[in-house]
């Protein structure tokens, strides 16, 4: 693979061109990934809106018919279904562990087998998730085992 880098002329949009004999899922990772970090998620938190960057988000959960998105240090509500998060982070670090989360994979310290063939996660913020049996294989193929 041959990678290029150009300087562009002030005023003239960046322009990232790739070309390739088949586009597989590690490709469309990493361009997901590159598109992923200038789009930014709406959350509130007590009335004010909050623009969070994709990386720093640890999961998403579904409480009581309302989403939180979990960073670091801070909470926030969020207006969007479960669903058209997972649309929109499709093809991306981020799974579908359970019903009710989903999980960022970079944001993982490590996994261990837990009850029933689910998988526990514990998180860079020592928090600990459970991923669902049923998702179990598609995490084992995101991770590539």
């Amino acid at each position: 693979m041959k990678i290029i880098i150009e300087d562009v002329v002030e005023g003239e949009e960046e322009t990232i061109i790739i070309r390739c004999h088949e586009l597989d899922e590690a490709l469309l990772q990493t361009i997901y990934g590159i598109k992923m970090q200038h789009q930014k998620i709406v959350g509130f938190d007590k009335g004010i809106i909050h623009m969070i960057i994709p990386n720093e988000i640890y999961y998403f959960e579904a409480v009581d018919n309302k989403i939180f998105i979990y960073c670091k240090e801070k909470v926030y509500e969020s207006k969007l279904k479960l669903y058209e998060i997972e649309n929109m982070y499709a093809h991306t670090d981020f799974f579908r562990a359970s019903k009710s989360i989903i999980l960022n994979l970079t944001k993982i310290k490590h996994l261990s087998p837990a009850f029933n063939g689910r998988f526990e996660a514990l998180l860079d913020n020592d928090e600990k998730v459970i991923i669902s049996r049923q998702f179990v294989p598609e995490l084992k193929r995101k991770l590539g085992l």
